[in-house]
């Protein structure tokens, strides 16, 4: 498998992440949680393997190629005003994200992903909450919170498959070296 078919199930992977995230994010389960909660961390686990697979150079690229394609598609299954405020947070929290990872790559398996992951959601959710409902007369603190506690939660939860994946990862570009040599 060539490297662009990867970084494109990479993009699409993110593509689809925000966008479904973005159009859950509408739909609060109480005052303190809405359903993007449980779908947007997944994102920092696509960037996450990318980083760890392919370095922070091709992980910034499908994190520039799922942010402008999601962005377009959420303008038309979400309220503008959400779609640009995930943007804005996305890009942010993504890029920072793909930093912190790569200066903890060298550390135990779990530090990289958990630390960049820990971080981004925080950016990830102040940003997107007060650009998209500060004002609106919603309860997008409490929200804001309840999204945080719920990211940080899968955060380590999302370590497990990131590990799971990392390894099969590895597994399968050892089989294809050893078919090539």
């Amino acid at each position: 498998m060539n490297i662009v078919r990867q970084l494109w199930i990479a993009v699409l992977a993110m593509i689809v992440v925000v966008v479904a995230s973005n159009y859950l994010v509408q739909f609060p389960i109480n005052d303190w949680l809405t359903w993007g909660a449980f779908t947007y961390p997944a994102a920092f686990l696509v960037t996450d393997l990318t980083n760890r697979r392919y370095g922070p150079e091709r992980a910034r690229k499908v994190v520039y190629v799922g942010f402008a394609l999601a962005v377009v598609i959420s303008v038309y299954v979400a309220d503008p005003r959400i779609a640009l405020a995930s943007g804005t947070a996305f890009l942010t929290a993504q890029l920072l994200d793909v930093f912190v990872f790569d200066k903890l790559r060298r550390q135990d398996w779990w530090q990289a992903p958990l630390a960049s992951s820990t971080l981004g959601s925080v950016v990830d959710t102040a940003l997107f909450f007060s650009l998209a409902f500060a004002g609106t007369g919603l309860p997008w603190m409490t929200w804001a919170l309840g999204d945080l506690g719920a990211k940080m939660v899968m955060a380590g939860t999302l370590l497990i498959p990131f590990r799971v994946l990392m390894n099969y990862i590895r597994s399968r570009a050892e089989v294809r070296a050893q078919a090539a040599a």
